[in-house]
């Protein structure tokens, strides 16, 4: 590791597992004081246990605003501004568009598309001029599959809000990514599942759309999230880096 984020101060919502905790793991790595945010305080305690002194736990839902400007108050307080932010908080629920009703349409919108425009916008006030934040989209936002038009919808959504949001933080030289994965084996990926035997059919799935031939780690998420906010993507701003094993361009 090289450490260039030594001395950063970074939040990574949605953080408990998967995705996030992996991207939480890297920043850490690379010398940054993470916060993490997520619903669940034994899975965030967990996660920080694991993490180091160099961690720390706000519980809380991207999609209540009260929660938000808590943890915006908690990190004022504690250490007065965010260099890194990365918006990962997300869910998915599958469901064919004739069955959609509105609290599926309203539960994916308020996490997913909501939760992250007021991540950062609660967040702004916050960064440091030259800071970078990360928004966790999805190559679903350009891809049609069944099940997920309106967990698409909420992902296409933030592709739109890195573009608009790099264009209004350009002069505080605030820049503003959006990274997309692709399926990658995670606890949300099992939990579109009901049992052993439709996770595997659903995994054998997914592996044979897939150009590389395998299901995505977080890990290399994190690998990408880490490029985005490093001085290692200096000229890279408004950007969609989608990391997916080939499906979206292949």
């Amino acid at each position: 590791m090289s450490h260039d984020l030594e001395g950063k101060i970074a939040l990574v919502t949605g953080a408990s597992a998967g995705i996030g905790l992996a991207v939480a793991q890297r920043l850490v790595d690379e010398g940054a004081f993470v916060y993490l945010t997520g619903r669940s305080a034994d899975a965030l305690d967990a996660a920080v246990a694991g993490l180091g002194r160099n961690a720390r736990a706000v519980t809380g839902d991207v999609a209540d605003l009260g929660d938000l400007d808590r943890l915006v108050d908690v990190i004022r307080a504690e250490h007065g501004r965010l260099d890194i932010v990365v918006a990962n908080a997300g869910t998915v629920d599958v469901v064919d568009g004739v069955d959609v009703t509105p609290e599926h349409f309203d539960l994916l919108f308020d996490t997913n598309a909501r939760g992250t425009y007021f991540t950062v916008q609660k967040t702004v006030p916050l960064m440091s001029d030259g800071g970078a934040i990360v928004l966790l989209s999805s190559g679903m936002n350009v891809k049609g599959f069944p099940g997920y038009g309106v967990y698409a919808a909420t992902k296409a959504a933030i592709r739109s809000f890195g573009r608009t949001w790099a264009a209004e933080l350009i002069g505080r030289g605030i820049r503003v990514n959006v990274l997309s994965p692709g399926v990658i084996d995670t606890p949300i990926l099992a939990k579109q599942f009901t049992t052993d035997d439709e996770l595997r059919a659903g995994t054998d799935g997914f592996t044979s759309m897939i150009p590389v031939g395998r299901l995505g780690r977080p890990e290399e998420i994190a690998n990408g999230v880490y490029y985005l906010v490093s001085d290692q993507s200096s000229y890279t701003t408004g950007f969609d880096l989608v990391v997916d094993g080939g499906v979206v361009e292949l």
